[in-house]
Formats: structure tokens, C-alpha cells, sequence
């Protein structure tokens, strides 16, 4: 199931898609895609529903039907770093012995074809797509093999990052990864069940059609199972927070020269199975 998030930004209501590409409302039986809506008995309720009999939205999704975040009051949204031996390569990094863990604020969360605003100041604005982990079974010190019970689904994230505040200023990385606009998410939540092999996901990124990125999630260092145990050591896990699992190689601080977002440039990522975004870039007066 393709669950969603439709309408103005502020006042999205639930939804999924069906099998037509069409927008169908679940306002009558969750009051949003988020919280105790994700919890393993909810998503099954909402997988018995004949979809065909819920009311049609009016528009298209991501054209004139604007998606908004597919998870709604996100608690913690919590990153991996250098998860792809290559992308740490690249970045003259080594692989790390274990997950290097860090945060985007939840005010960065944004749709998935919103605009990304380059914060004032800005010259490193990059780019990462990645594999999002939406959690629905919370729970702490969870053990590895009991992991994917935990997991509701997938959804597409593209970790934008401003470089210089991530490593070239003082403290953690944080103060690079959670600007405004920096965490775009969906378009849609597709469940569990749906998604048949989600070590073996493509991933890729174009900017103003050039293709960057392009990888798979066969080549992470730490696997999703793992990840999600590890995280459940340091903090409990609730329903709806996200976890983010890394990028593949391409970033534009892996370059050669580096390379790095301006405004009125578009970016448009995927990954199989999950769906797209595209985001116009826009400079912050």
C-alpha cells in the first residue's frame, strides 16, 4: 500500500494511492499518516479497505495535487553517515567501525517536489539520495532479527546538506543537515509487504538533468535490520520517526572540481519501487 499526504502545506490530510495513480482519502478512518496511524494493527486495517471505494481527490498527484511530507509529526529524524563504502571514499573518509548517527531537525521536513530554499550565505548546498526507514512498532534495545517487525515502510529522502556548516564550522554535523526545506520526503510511504528486497533498491539523482548519483542499496556497509537495533541502543524508537540510511557516491562535495546547488537549477531523484521528487532550487533573498 502506497500510503500519502495531500494538500496545502500545513493542513495535509491522509491518503493512499490506488492502483490508477490516483489520490484516494482516508480522512475517514485515520486522522493522519502519522503516530498510532503506522503501528503494525492500523496499517493492516487500512490494508483490508477496498480502495476502490474510497473517495477519488481531485488532481493529479505531484502535478496540479501538491504531496506533502508522506509522514506526518515526525518525532525524531535520525540520519546515517558514510554508509556506502564508496560515498566515504570519496568523501576521504574511512569507513566507520560502526553507524556514525547524527539529526535533521524535524522543521526541515518538507514534500517531496516542494522547493529547496539555499540558505543565506550558502556556497556548499549539496545533495543525497537516500532509502528512509519509516518506523511503526516502537520499542528499545531491539534485537536485530526481530528489526523489520518494527518497520511500517520506505519512502524516498533526498539529504540535503550544507557542507561548510556541516565540516568546515565548529561542533557536530548537525548544524549542516537541518536547515529549512533540507528534508524532503515521500511522495509516498509504501508498505513493508510491498517492497520485496529492500537490499537491492536502485538509487539515483539528476541535477538540471545530469545524472550524479546512481547506486544501489546492495552496497551499504550497515544494513537496515542492523541500523534499526543499533539507533534502539541509544534512544527508544517510536511510530513515525524516520530513519535516513545513507547515500550512494555522486554527492556533489565528491566532485572532481566539487559541485554544489545554485538557484533555478532542478533536482529530481528516485529510487525503484518508491517513487520520485523533484525540487526547484531557490536562493534565500
Amino acid at each position: 500500500m502506497k500510503l500519502l499526504r495531500y494538500g496545502p502545506r500545513g493542513q495535509e490530510k491522509p491518503g493512499c494511492l490506488d492502483a490508477q495513480g490516483r489520490v484516494r482519502a482516508l480522512s475517514a478512518h485515520v486522522p493522519d499518516i502519522a503516530a498510532a496511524a503506522l503501528l503494525p494493527d492500523s496499517i493492516a486495517r487500512l490494508q483490508a479497505l477496498d480502495i476502490d471505494s474510497l473517495p477519488v481527490v481531485d488532481g493529479i498527484p505531484q502535478d496540479d495535487l501538491r504531496l506533502g511530507a508522506c509522514v506526518g509529526q515526525v518525532g525524531k529524524f535520525i540520519c546515517i553517515g558514510l554508509n556506502y563504502a564508496d560515498h566515504a571514499a570519496e568523501s576521504g573518509l574511512a569507513v566507520p567501525p560502526e553507524p556514525v548517527i547524527f539529526s535533521k531537525w524535524t522543521s526541515a521536513i518538507t514534500g517531496p517536489d516542494d522547493d529547496i530554499l539555499i540558505p543565506r550565505g550558502s556556497v556548499k548546498t549539496d545533495w543525497e539520495v537516500e532509502l528512509g526507514v519509516v518506523i511503526g512498532q516502537g520499542g528499545a534495545y531491539i534485537a536485530e532479527s526481530d528489526a523489520m517487525a518494527h518497520v511500517a515502510g520506505f519512502c524516498v529522502i533526498n539529504d540535503v546538506s550544507e557542507r561548510e556548516y556541516q565540516i568546515e564550522r565548529a561542533g557536530t554535523w548537525d548544524k549542516g543537515k537541518g536547515c529549512d526545506t533540507f528534508g524532503p520526503i515521500g511522495p509516498w510511504l509504501v508498505t513493508r509487504d510491498e517492497i520485496a528486497d529492500h537490499d537491492a533498491l536502485r538509487l539515483w539523482l539528476e541535477v538540471d538533468g545530469h545524472r550524479y548519483q546512481d547506486g544501489s542499496t546492495a552496497t551499504m556497509v550497515y544494513k537496515v535490520p542492523h541500523l534499526i537495533a543499533y539507533c534502539s541502543r541509544f534512544m527508544s524508537l517510536q511510530p513515525g520517526d524516520i530513519i535516513s540510511t545513507g547515500t550512494p557516491p555522486g554527492v556533489g562535495m565528491g566532485q572532481k572540481p566539487q559541485r554544489y546547488l545554485a538557484g533555478g537549477e532542478t533536482m529530481r531523484l528516485g529510487i525503484a519501487g518508491l517513487g520520485v521528487q523533484t525540487q526547484k532550487v531557490v536562493n534565500q533573498g
